[in-house]
């Protein structure tokens, strides 16, 4: 039995990597320097030329190959794991580094420094004001 493979439809990956930035196709037809229509008809075409899919993929912050590798699934495995793998001895991202001041503390020490500077404008105005009577 034979299957029949679909090929990867390059313009959607395309699409799909654009989105995840959180780049519009206005925003990438600019650091392309063409048109948003022309990234729009590049989103619908099934293949690109390799010349154009590195452009495209200097421009969006990849590689070409992980436009043309792309895949939904492998993005949402990737973030379950980097959650799943997540714990107090630290993971990828934080590498085991924690906080060694409590952030209460550091809330306190904004607020006060805030009123302090409060106080300052206070007595600078109280002066202001009495110098003028």
């Amino acid at each position: 039995m034979e299957t029949n493979t679909k090929p990867k439809h390059i313009g959607r990956n395309i699409s799909r990597i654009r989105e995840l930035r959180g780049m519009k196709q206005e925003a990438l037809a600019i650091a392309m320097g063409v048109s948003q229509q022309t990234v729009s008809s590049m989103e619908n075409s099934e293949t690109i030329e390799e010349e154009k899919l590195k452009e495209i993929a200097k421009a969006l912050g990849v590689t070409p190959q992980a436009i043309t590798n792309f895949s939904e699934d492998a993005v949402f495995n990737f973030f379950n794991n980097f959650y799943d793998n997540s714990s107090s001895q630290g993971n990828s991202f934080n590498q085991g580094m924690f906080a060694t001041f409590n952030p209460l503390d550091k809330v306190v020490e904004l607020y006060e420094r805030l009123v302090q500077a409060e106080k300052e404008k206070t007595e600078y105005l109280e002066r202001l004001f009495k110098d003028k009577i």
